[in-house]
């Protein structure tokens, strides 16, 4: 049993906002109110107390899009480690991608990450693949993989090219009711991965990652979802013209309107003209038509100049762009547009990250500085409230996945986290990896403890003295 007081509680689903007690009792939150006693509880023989004086409560953070490299590349996560960055960085679900080798594009590999999930103190959900082997050629037994339980497909890491396993795949995940992400990058526009193509491609003497090879993808994508109804994740926006779209397409389903602009999605010229080209979203379609959209940590706090500054540890797919990319995400990010904030944890070996630009692999670390990122760079400017931050950290990913979690309530699961926003110096990571970008640098927002399933997971050091067990 667990009590929690004196906390400033913030639950973005309902909106509460204010100072409260919370006991938790058998996993679940009991019961919430302004003041509860140390005599309350029937049974307080078990009893802890954490004293939140000075911090805030907020649900356990649901992470939508990460990488546990488990099974296949372990030498650079597993999901054991995993869990453990997640629990440091305030994160108590998180949703694998299916890249993994073998590929989780069948039942034995999908039974083995999820019991190796669950075996870990966070909640660990995993999606299948769309396509056999992340070939793009065949769709998986879609069937088969959510009843073992596989709750959303991707191929994340690998664009799908053929628009006509898009369509099916879609139908499908309409059907079963679980969303698609997907990853929006046309290889056609692309040279080299993971460097913007301008200043920084200039810096490297490369060409680079044009801002058209998402452009183009990401148009393709929301107009086949809006023609079939299919529920769609369009993963880590990275340009300002991917933010628009996203959010003429919501515009058009939330005004019910017979018409919505896409762009040309066959061809170059009009990839960002919004006007040149009309799709037609009718009846059903247009009912059933959800769009999610994800930010990442790295791409509202960065740009192009980092990855000159730094090199291969700001080398990520879609890469870093513009500053005025990174104010439309952030842009997106106040007006719903993107609707989540996922970190794209992307762990990789130092020996990896020391290769050429045009060799080492594209992708950062995120789960232990995201809620950082997310208070310094847009809750502290005035972007984003804190519970608007958590909004898109906790209850609308797994809205998304249809999670029971990542809200505070009287019966709902004891998931949550204390912080605040001292300061705290970006050094020691619990991942296997330390590839980011954001490693010596100084943020505001620290994790003081973890909860889940009522259970203490990580508590820093100096927070000891706040827990009394009786």
């Amino acid at each position: 049993m667990l009590l929690i007081q004196n906390g400033y509680l913030l639950d973005p689903k309902s909106g509460k906002e204010g100072s409260f007690d919370i006991l938790i009792r058998d996993n679940v939150i009991q019961k919430i109110a302004p003041s509860i006693s140390i005599d309350e509880p029937k049974d307080h023989s078990d009893l802890t107390i954490i004293d939140a004086k000075d911090y805030m409560i907020a649900p356990g953070l649901v992470d939508v899009h990460v990488h546990f490299r488990d099974p296949g590349f372990t030498y650079k996560e597993d999901i054991f480690t995993g869990a453990k960055a997640a629990a440091k960085g305030g994160y108590t679900t998180v949703v694998l991608m299916a890249n993994t080798k073998p590929a989780v594009d069948n039942p034995d590999t999908l039974r083995y990450v999820l019991e190796r999930g669950n075996e870990t103190d966070i909640h660990v959900h995993t999606c299948a693949t769309i396509t056999k082997g992340l070939q793009g050629k065949e769709l998986t037994d879609m069937d088969i993989l959510q009843q073992e339980g596989a709750i959303g497909f991707t191929d994340d890491g690998i664009p799908l090219l053929d628009e006509e396993i898009v369509k099916a795949a879609m139908k499908k995940a309409k059907e079963l009711n679980l969303p698609l992400s997907f990853h929006e990058e046309n290889p056609e526009f692309i040279v080299n991965n993971g460097i913007h193509h301008g200043k920084a491609s200039e810096h490297f003497q490369i060409y680079g990652s044009t801002r058209s090879a998402e452009i183009d993808l990401i148009g393709r994508d929301l107009s086949l979802a809006a023609s079939i109804g299919a529920p769609v994740n369009i993963q880590h926006i990275s340009t300002k013209e991917g933010v628009a779209l996203v959010r003429q397409a919501k515009q058009d389903i939330m005004e019910h309107q017979e018409h919505s602009a896409f762009p040309n999605h066959q061809g170059f010229i009009d990839l960002v003209d919004l006007d040149t080209a009309q799709h037609t979203i009718t009846g059903e379609a247009a009912r059933s038509f959800h769009i999610h959209a994800e930010a990442t940590p790295h791409h509202f706090s960065l740009t192009e100049d980092a990855a000159i500054q730094y090199g291969t540890l700001a080398k990520m797919n879609p890469p870093l762009r513009t500053e005025a990319d990174r104010q439309a995400i952030i842009q997106g990010l106040i007006d719903n547009t993107i609707d989540i904030i996922a970190t794209d944890h992307a762990p990789h070996s130092a020996e990896e990250k020391s290769k050429p630009i045009t060799e080492a692999p594209s992708g950062i670390i995120g789960l232990e500085t995201a809620l950082a990122l997310g208070i310094t760079n847009l809750v502290l400017p005035g972007h984003l409230s804190y519970l608007q931050l958590l909004e898109k950290m906790t209850i609308n990913p797994s809205a998304m996945y249809h999670l029971d979690c990542g809200y505070l309530a009287e019966g709902g699961p004891a998931d949550l986290i204390l912080f605040n926003d001292q300061e705290w110096k970006v050094e020691h990571f619990l991942s296997k990896s330390d590839n980011s970008p954001f490693k010596g640098q100084t943020l505001r927002g620290t994790i003081f403890c973890t909860i889940c399933n009522g259970n203490i997971i990580f508590k820093q050091t100096e927070f000891m003295n706040r827990i009394l067990s009786l």
